[in-house]
């Protein structure tokens, strides 16, 4: 399936709600695709976005790293699902409203949180997600240099 799609389900999923622990299912599944999206592009992605797409890997990995893992059933996993990138522009864009929904989500947990721990555990995912999404923001606006660009390479 195509980022784009993941995505749009990812955030149907989160805004349904729920208890705290499906909203944390769904952090957790929107941080293993952003890490699985990050990976793609550090792979197979525009030159100029690698560095920060490894960055980003490496943060949605945090970010499902600070969480309990959640108990997913076979192909339940919508990273494991990610089958094209599609445009690049346009998965970013995605994502980075995704991760601004998680960091929303992960605020109204922690304001409700009844557990220190369930507090804490939310506070390191928005860094996560936080973080994640400047990464976003910048390959996003390395993107639109590499447009901006190509004009004049192609003019002069």
């Amino acid at each position: 399936m195509d980022a784009v799609r993941l995505i749009v389900t990812s955030r149907r999923a989160l805004a349904a709600g729920g208890a705290a622990p499906e909203v944390l299912t769904e952090v957790w599944q929107a941080q293993a695709l952003a890490q699985a999206i990050g990976s793609r592009l550090a792979v197979s992605g525009p030159p100029e976005l690698r560095g920060e797409a490894i960055g980003l890997t490496e943060l949605a990995g945090r970010g499902c790293g600070v969480l309990d893992t959640p108990q997913l059933g076979p192909g339940e996993l919508r990273a494991a699902q990610l089958t094209e990138l599609g445009d690049a522009r346009q998965a970013l864009v995605y994502l980075g409203g995704l991760l601004g929904e998680v960091g929303i989500a992960l605020v109204g947990l922690a304001s409700a949180a009844e557990e220190e721990s369930t507090y804490w555990q939310c506070m390191e995912a928005i860094d996560a997600a936080d973080e994640s999404r400047d990464r976003v923001r910048e390959m996003l606006r390395r993107l639109a240099d590499r447009e901006q660009a190509l004009p004049e390479r192609e003019a002069g």
